[in-house]
């Protein structure tokens, strides 16, 4: 199955609701590496127990999978910040997504947005950078992993450099316009407090 042992099969199919795979990454400890930045396959996620959030994107996308939905991404850009990966899925025609991050409010969404436009606007007040400002400014349409079968994303030893960069590149909508961008206020000290509470030092 996709390439996958036994083992690695039994846990991605327990996780077998998008709540399960949030409650997986989130036990995970996330992945600070900064020299020789990695880009874990969902394989390496579950050995070594540590993801950042593309790698979790990509486990709870293998787990998506297996559980019988399609392994989609949503890539958020944002303005002197990290961009944010999200594994989304649709219930009864509404989206959600599946995510891990440093930040506590850029994590799971339920299924209760008619667009992908409406989930990802969820994510606005909670996405900043260490500064306090609000950096989200666009976002992809769902791209599927399936396309990278060929270098067998779900177990591959190498890092998924080609995944990063193909999300990259794809065209992303913009959110707001540059002038009220530049005019955004900066976020509140408890919500602050909030955002960053258990974050890993940076």
């Amino acid at each position: 199955m996709y390439g996958l042992t036994r083992s690695e099969v039994g846990l991605l199919r327990r996780l077998s609701t998008p709540d399960k795979v949030q409650r997986y990454l989130d036990a995970l400890t996330y992945n600070v590496e900064k020299d020789g930045d990695t880009v874990r396959s969902p394989r390496r996620v579950i050995r070594d127990r540590t993801a950042h959030c593309a790698e979790g994107a990509f486990l709870a996308a293998a787990a998506f999978r297996l559980s019988g939905r399609p392994p989609l991404l949503v890539d958020l850009e944002a303005d002197n910040d990290d961009d944010h990966v999200l594994a989304v899925y649709r219930d009864r025609g509404l989206w959600g997504s599946v995510a891990t991050s440093k930040f506590s409010g850029l994590r799971f969404r339920g299924p209760v947005y008619r667009t992908v436009r409406e989930l990802v606007m969820s994510y606005f007040e909670d996405y900043f950078n260490w500064d306090g400002d609000r950096t989200l400014r666009a976002y992809s349409r769902p791209l599927s992993l399936a396309r990278f079968d060929r270098i067998n994303w779900m177990t591959a030893e190498d890092d998924l450099w080609p995944v990063v960069e193909w999300l990259t590149v794809a065209h992303h909508t913009p959110l707001l316009p540059r002038t009220v961008a530049s005019r955004l206020p900066r976020v509140d000290r408890r919500s602050y407090r909030a955002g960053v509470l258990g974050a890993p030092k940076h």
